[in-house]
């Protein structure tokens, strides 16, 4: 069954979706929409040091991508600097890095537009067990430290107050924020990975009761564009990568349509 590129492209949607979905709420609720394209640029200079010393180009991602968010948790403890400068200072850095390296690699013929767009139905059985087993590592660290990271998303004093160590969580959660961006560059490219993240997120925002509900709903909602997203790139023969962003923004625009009445009605339930 796992011989069939569709198959192999659907699986693979799915486990990205599953946990871009949740790990997006944190991303709108934190507000660090910018710090995923941050992480994403870093995305492609990690491609290009892993094509560079011939390294598996996930792990390579993986660890550019903790790399720069440790560095600038660091910078920002050193400077004055806000940090919407620092993070547009280390996104157009290390995407111009990356570029460069890229062009000193003669050698080396790349893809680019798979890298920056996604090439998800040439998934294979590797790419599955690395998106998967990265993955599984993401749900179960966000479920152990679920109540730390909330809490410290929503008052990081309080969460101090209550011993809850916020800076550690801060970290692991960026963490897990650069092992999803490593493992879902095959799925929708270096360019797409934020809007996969905060897409779904948003629409489950639209129609969601609690944040519970919320991280639920973005997980089915990535999963159902997904689906759309791979049967049109079937259909009409786009590329897989910006019709499942494509099919995440219709999502997104039809619970702008629901919500109202299911406001209504929750309103009138209390």
């Amino acid at each position: 069954m796992l011989d069939d590129f569709f198959i192999r492209a659907v699986i693979a949607g799915l486990g990205v979706a599953v946990v871009a979905g949740p790990l997006g709420c944190f991303v709108i609720w934190r507000r660090l929409s910018y710090f995923g394209d941050t992480l994403s640029h870093a995305a492609l200079l990690g491609v290009s040091l892993g094509l560079l010393f011939e390294v598996n180009l996930t792990l390579a991602v993986f660890f550019v991508s903790a790399g720069l968010s440790l560095l600038l948790l660091y910078l920002k403890s050193r400077t004055s600097l806000p940090s919407d400068a620092l993070l547009g200072l280390l996104a157009h850095s290390v995407l111009a890095i990356g570029i460069v390296v890229l062009g000193f690699m003669s050698w080396v013929r790349v893809d680019l537009l798979s890298l920056l767009f996604g090439d998800l139905l040439a998934v294979s059985v590797a790419d599955l067990a690395l998106i998967w087993g990265g993955g599984l590592i993401v749900i179960g660290v966000l479920v152990a430290i679920w109540r730390p990271l909330f809490a410290e998303t929503v008052s990081a004093e309080l969460a101090a107050a209550e011993g809850l160590k916020p800076h550690i969580v801060r970290i692991q959660f960026t963490l897990m924020l650069a092992l999803v961006i490593s493992i879902s560059i095959k799925v929708v490219g270096v360019l797409l990975i934020t809007g996969l993240l905060l897409l779904p997120a948003a629409a489950a925002r639209n129609i969601s009761s609690g944040p519970v509900h919320m991280a639920l709903l973005s997980a089915l909602l990535g999963c159902g564009a997904v689906g759309l997203g791979l049967s049109s790139s079937l259909s009409l023969n786009t590329p897989s990568g910006p019709s499942i962003i494509v099919s995440a923004l219709i999502l997104f625009i039809l619970t702008l349509f629901v919500s109202p009445y299911i406001r209504s009605r929750a309103g009138a339930r209390s």
